[in-house]
Order: structure tokens, then C-alpha cells, then sequence
């Protein structure tokens, strides 16, 4: 097995995950500028794991309650949409 690789590639997945999940709904930060789209957005991609993330803790939340209105709903349901599939595994398919 060769380590190197994973030892080198080990901190830097560590960072961007930590770096990437620092914006979870909940955040003190959009008290001062609301939640926008690419939030919302991001907030849909990250929907499952945030959802096990509020079971065990009481701050977090799935959804951004302080958001910019339809721009943030918009995509958070894109983001949702696209992380979950969306509607290609009700896609038709011809039957031979």
C-alpha cells in the first residue's frame, strides 16, 4: 500500500471539508447579511448531512430561517434537486 498519497491528500481533504461545512444554516454570520441564492443553493447540496448534523445538535438547522425570501428558496430547492437527482430516475423510458 502506498500512504504517501493518502498522508498528502489526507490534511487538505480535511481542510476543504472543514472549510466547506462552516457554512451550515444556522450560522452567526447571515444575522448580519442574509442567506442569498449560491447559499441557498449549497444549503440544498448539504441537506443530508446537515439533517444528521441537527440531530445531535440543537444549533444547526437545515434550513437558513435568515435568508433573502425566493432567491435562497430557489436554490435551496435546486440544490436539493440536483443532489438528490431531481426527476431523471422518473425519466421515460422506451420498452422493447
Amino acid at each position: 500500500m502506498n500512504y504517501s498519497k493518502i498522508n498528502r491528500w489526507l490534511p487538505l481533504f480535511l481542510i476543504a471539508v472543514f472549510m466547506l461545512f462552516s457554512c451550515v444554516p444556522g450560522n452567526e454570520k447571515f444575522d448580519v447579511d442574509p442567506a442569498g441564492f449560491w447559499m441557498g443553493l449549497w444549503h440544498g447540496f448539504i441537506s443530508l448531512i446537515t439533517f444528521f448534523i441537527s440531530l445531535f445538535n440543537n444549533k444547526v438547522g437545515i434550513y437558513e430561517v435568515a435568508n433573502s425570501g425566493w432567491p435562497y428558496n430557489l436554490g435551496f430547492i435546486l440544490g436539493i434537486m440536483i443532489f438528490y437527482g431531481g426527476s431523471s430516475k422518473s425519466s421515460c423510458k422506451k420498452w422493447r
